[in-house]
């Protein structure tokens, strides 16, 4: 009977950040991050609106990946790590059918290149 008493795993995101990190293993944190978070933004846009409590936890967990995701990304310095950083979290945001967060996010690319790639991937933004 112990398999009911069990702590559910603590996610990616919800670990602590031991001392500062660079921008290589902030944007590798990052892809893990969205990776990870990728099975709940799915079961979120799948769910489309309906929040019972399973959904509730999915879009919680979705919530909370992407929003550690965006923290993470702002400390990063480098300019093309940090638009690659965020493409990541545009996909995800995507994939959760957040088109609201998705395309403040992707405002925020400025390599032309990276945010070309984005429209080519998901035209939906060009709206």
């Amino acid at each position: 009977m112990r398999w009911f008493n069990r702590e559910k795993p603590r996610d990616i995101w919800d670990e602590t950040i031991e001392g500062p990190i660079g921008d290589i293993e902030a944007a590798h944190k990052i892809r893990d991050i969205c990776r990870s978070a990728a099975d709940s933004a799915e079961k979120v846009a799948g769910s489309a609106g309906r929040l019972d409590n399973k959904n509730r936890y999915e879009f919680e967990r979705y919530e909370r990946a992407a929003k550690t995701a965006m923290t993470i990304a702002m400390k990063i310095a480098d300019d093309l790590l940090r638009d690659s950083a965020v493409r990541q979290i545009v996909g995800l945001c995507l994939k959760a059918d957040d088109l609201r967060t998705a395309r403040i996010l992707f405002q925020g690319i400025q390599a032309a290149s990276i945010r070309e790639e984005v429209l080519r991937e998901h035209p939906i933004l060009r709206q």
